[in-house]
């Protein structure tokens, strides 16, 4: 037996008590007659102590070799500390050692394995088995493991079903790019690795699984950034026999106990809100409730009043900053500097000062009095002390580029508090979107979503129009989560693919299985994904999913650790069937 109790648990009551313990040096102190080692694993840390006088001359002796991350055995006795550290669950005793056992000696680290850690992301990520090690880490993954356990264990009290669903399927054009595998046995042939379980889930419900859930590896090939990764885990979710308000009534429920459970905090109300509504309201479809900023339209009050700029506009909207009447000139034009970035793209930006006494200065008021900028508080529900905000352009691109002004001055102001949590769902999403470049719609979600049965008769006249049975949950601003009642008969599911320019023959192609199963009494139907990755992050108080991920990749795609993807040799290509022209 390599240890008898951890590095975490001994305390004042196990004085005098034999043990055995190994793991990992943390750091040692060697004061000539007495030698302190602190012992580190999983758990956490225990002072050792090697007394010249009461430790065995060989192990004070070996002690002294021991250096950081050196894996070790000790055995010994549990005793008062002297010097007691209130800043540990060990911190009243110490083991006073009688045997040393060296397991592994370990090179020295190539950066600290402490908490405030010297060593930069990339070096982090070559080493990430050291990484893990370090607290903020090893916690993150430890938190991660909590949230799936009860994701499970409430789904499995609601009578869902675990099922494994296939890696290796069949590449279809919608959605993002596949990651293929090519086919030994199969020559020029490709499997696809899945994008999410989508069709095998529908067809689970066919099966009469009627309660399914998973927590699944998906990939897609597609440019990352701090919230996403080319590998990433959903919580799969789909049930049959139900309508959009089961599904809601669930997952509500599975937020609710995860935030009770792992966060400690009750929550009642999660708001929805149309999708017309969000894009209205807050510039995107997965909006941070948790503080203000709200949208006010000034089409009204600021066109027609010999400023050209907002005249040619389609949209003029502003938003009240709390609290930002005191901003100076310098601080306002960084503002500026910071929507003309092409990564928000505005043209300018006008503003508006709220007095404390009532009356307004404006960066416009050679063109508008003191009547139309209250108009501007007024619909901005801007207060006195407050800043008022204002781009101008087109519809959707101006409202975007508001929305990201909001979420920058929100996060400068402090208002996106972590530990704080503000769930919504957004609902009646557009079922197609058309793509300006190709001309054609795509599926807002995937072309399995039923539309509303009201709009149906849009479909053949204003496709645009059409609503969908979908819905998303947001949490701080995040996409959490997202589904919707899914189309369950093969002559809707056919129409679908019409609009979205499949022809006959190509719609049979790619999902013919799933029309064909529709034929043998599919159940109406629906689901919904959660990102466990994402959900774990901001659970955890961060924006950045890389830390609760064991062996991430990098912003490249690669991992840096085993240094991946990577060339493969001639040999297996050929027995691949690919010929590889890099010139």
């Amino acid at each position: 037996m390599y240890r008898s109790h951890n590095c975490g648990e001994l305390n004042a009551s196990n004085i005098n008590t034999e043990v055995t313990l190994a793991g990992w040096v943390q750091k040692s102190r060697d004061k000539g007659f007495m030698n302190w080692v602190d012992l580190r694993d999983r758990y956490g840390i225990t002072q050792l102590i090697f007394d010249e006088s009461r430790t065995d001359k060989t192990v004070f002796e070996l002690a002294k070799t021991l250096g950081r991350e050196f894996v070790i055995q000790v055995k010994g006795t549990v005793i008062e500390r002297e010097a007691k550290n209130k800043n540990i669950p060990t911190g009243e005793i110490e083991i006073l050692v009688s045997e040393l056992t060296i397991l592994n000696a370990a090179l020295t680290p190539p950066f600290t394995i402490e908490d405030e850690t010297d060593g930069g992301e990339d070096i982090r990520m070559k080493y990430r088995y050291l990484d893990i090690r370090r607290n903020p880490v090893k916690n993150s993954l430890l938190f991660r493991h909590k949230v799936a356990m009860e994701v499970r264990k409430y789904l499995s009290d609601l009578d869902f079903c675990e099922v494994e669903t296939p890696y290796l399927i069949k590449s279809t054009p919608e959605g993002a790019r596949d990651f293929v595998v090519p086919s030994r046995m199969n020559e020029g042939q490709f499997y696809a690795l899945p994008q999410s379980p989508q069709t095998f889930k529908q067809l689970l419900m066919v099966g009469g699984m009627d309660k399914y859930f998973q927590i699944v590896k998906c990939f897609r090939d597609e440019d990352l950034r701090a919230d996403r990764q080319p590998e990433f885990t959903q919580i799969d979710c789909e049930m049959a026999f139900v309508e959009q308000e089961d599904i809601l009534n669930v997952f509500e429920g599975l937020t609710r106990h995860l935030l009770k459970e792992i966060k400690g905090i009750e929550v009642d109300k999660f708001p929805r809100i149309t999708y017309d509504y969000a894009m209205k309201t807050y510039g995107n479809d997965k909006p941070d409730i948790r503080f203000g900023m709200e949208f006010g339209e000034l089409n009204e009050f600021a066109q027609h009043k010999d400023f050209p700029v907002f005249n040619a506009a389609e949209l003029v909207v502003g938003i009240a900053v709390p609290g930002a009447g005191n901003y100076t000139r310098k601080e306002i034009d960084g503002l500026i500097d910071w929507v003309k970035r092409p990564q928000v793209g505005a043209s300018g930006m006008v503003y508006s000062k709220c007095n404390d006494d009532g009356t307004f200065k404006s960066s416009v008021d050679k063109f508008y009095d003191q009547a139309d900028l209250a108009n501007w508080a007024k619909a901005t529900g801007a207060k006195p002390g407050d800043m008022i905000f204002v781009l101008s352009g087109p519809a959707n691109k101006t409202r975007a580029q508001l929305s990201a002004l909001r979420m920058e001055l929100a996060t400068r102001l402090g208002l996106r508090k972590p530990e704080e949590f503000a769930p919504l769902w957004v609902v009646d999403f557009p079922l197609l979107e058309l793509d300006e470049e190709s001309g054609r719609y795509h599926a807002m979600h995937h072309p399995f979503t039923s539309p509303k049965p009201e709009d149906m008769a849009l479909l053949e006249t204003e496709p645009g129009k059409v609503r969908a049975n979908a819905y998303d949950m947001v949490l701080n601003g995040n996409e959490i989560g997202g589904g919707s009642i899914r189309i369950h008969d093969k002559a809707t599911q056919q129409l679908m693919f019409k609009y979205l320019g499949f022809t006959e023959e190509e719609a049979k192609a790619q999902f013919g299985f799933l029309m064909d199963a529709f034929q043998f009494g599919a159940p109406p139907h629906g689901g919904l994904a959660f990102g466990l990755d994402r959900l774990v992050a901001i659970l955890g108080g961060q924006e950045t999913i890389r830390d609760f991920i064991a062996f991430p990749k990098n912003n490249s795609g690669r991992d840096v650790m085993i240094d991946a993807p990577a060339a493969i040799d001639d040999a297996q290509l050929k027995e691949l069937h690919i010929k590889v022209n890099l010139a």
